[in-house]
């Protein structure tokens, strides 16, 4: 079973939910991309693979048809199943790319042995899917009002960006616990944005809001200062940007930098890195949460089968899914009361629309 062609897919999609434009520290986004990878067999069967639009604020060079080309020159007349050898010993120059390489491999897998995906990943711990709403910052009472609402759709955990100011941040945070109380869990995350003095005493002030935990608050430079810090506040500290190679994240653990971990295939390479950082991690009694970095229907359906066959993913993972103007799926992947369930199909488990992959093409 062999590669016989490789197609690149770049799309943009209005957000349309009343959260959006989504507002983090770096930027606000109205629309949501995303590079598509779809991969044919010489028998004829079809995946794909879904990565987060390349930007350059990413530090990744835009795709072009010379990252096309080499790609295919990469792939193709290479066995579509080796997942093993896509990380070792196959030379994909960008990180993202190959995470959605190797999605569109697994897709093929699932559909070779006719199982959805979650079965080859170990088989299902859980069916339904537990969903974290994300929001972008927010005036606080605007931030009240969208936290009932996510309340009033089903949904029992919320996360926001933050990082722009501790003031702004506290405001958020104490307007949505007036508003909804403890019916919804909170998680929030500053990108990176605070040195370390202002991180301990901004983790210090939200000890009274009982945040599930505070993601990522320092660059991956302070991790050390993280796994001091957890010892100075009651906040629960969380670590996305810092999870990216295996090695990484055992230095993570070893230094107790984290009271949960964020891993994301665009960062670690691929759905079996993810496996692997989530096993790990459970080694060292430290849970994992699936981040979404604005995902389409195929990474999202990458996420619910990851989740579904790892005991260690106790928690709600990430979710902007609900956000999207329009899926490249039919049908579309469905929320119900904030969940989601597993499918059942073969591979990923969802067929993708191309006419509407041709709708919001990009390039």
């Amino acid at each position: 079973m062999k590669i016989a062609s490789v197609d690149a897919f770049v799309i943009d999609v209005p957000q349309r939910h009343a959260i959006f434009p989504y507002q983090s520290r770096y930027m606000a986004t109205s629309t949501t991309g995303a590079l598509l990878i779809r991969i044919v067999t010489d028998t004829g069967l079809v995946g794909w693979g879904e990565t987060p639009q390349i930007l350059s604020f990413y530090g990744e060079p835009p795709l072009t048809a010379e990252v096309v080309q080499s790609l295919r020159q990469t792939l193709i007349g290479r066995d579509a199943g080796a997942i093993e050898a896509l990380y070792s010993e196959w030379r994909i120059d960008h990180l993202r790319v190959q995470s959605a390489v190797e999605m569109a491999m697994w897709d093929v897998l699932g559909k070779v042995c006719g199982q959805p995906l979650y079965r080859l990943l170990g088989g299902p711990v859980r069916k339904r899917i537990e969903l974290a709403a994300c929001m972008g910052i927010q005036p606080p009472d605007r931030a009240g009002a969208i936290a009932q609402s996510f309340v009033d759709e089903g949904y029992t955990t919320l996360k926001t960006k933050a990082g722009r100011a501790p003031e702004e941040d506290l405001a958020m945070v104490r307007s949505i616990r007036d508003a909804v109380g403890d019916r919804l869990k909170l998680r929030i995350d500053p990108n990176t944005g605070y040195s370390p003095d202002v991180c301990l005493q901004l983790a210090k002030d939200l000890e009274p809001y009982d945040l599930e935990y505070f993601e990522q608050p320092m660059p991956d430079a302070n991790v050390t200062d993280s796994a001091r810090f957890r010892k100075l506040t009651s906040t629960p500290l969380a670590l996305n940007e810092s999870v990216t190679t295996l090695r990484h994240v055992r230095e993570l653990l070893d230094l107790e930098a984290a009271d949960y971990l964020l891993p994301d295939t665009y960062q670690c390479g691929g759905i079996w890195a993810v496996k692997l950082i989530v096993d790990v991690a459970a080694s060292a009694g430290v849970p994992c949460v699936f981040h979404c970095s604005h995902d389409f229907g195929l990474k999202t359906a990458a996420m619910l089968h990851v989740a579904a066959s790892s005991p260690n993913m106790p928690l709600a993972n990430d979710c902007t899914y609900f956000g999207l103007e329009s899926d490249i799926l039919k049908p579309p992947l469905r929320i119900d009361r904030g969940t989601m369930t597993v499918p059942e199909a073969p591979g990923l488990g969802v067929e993708v629309d191309m006419s509407l992959v041709q709708k919001y093409l990009v390039c």
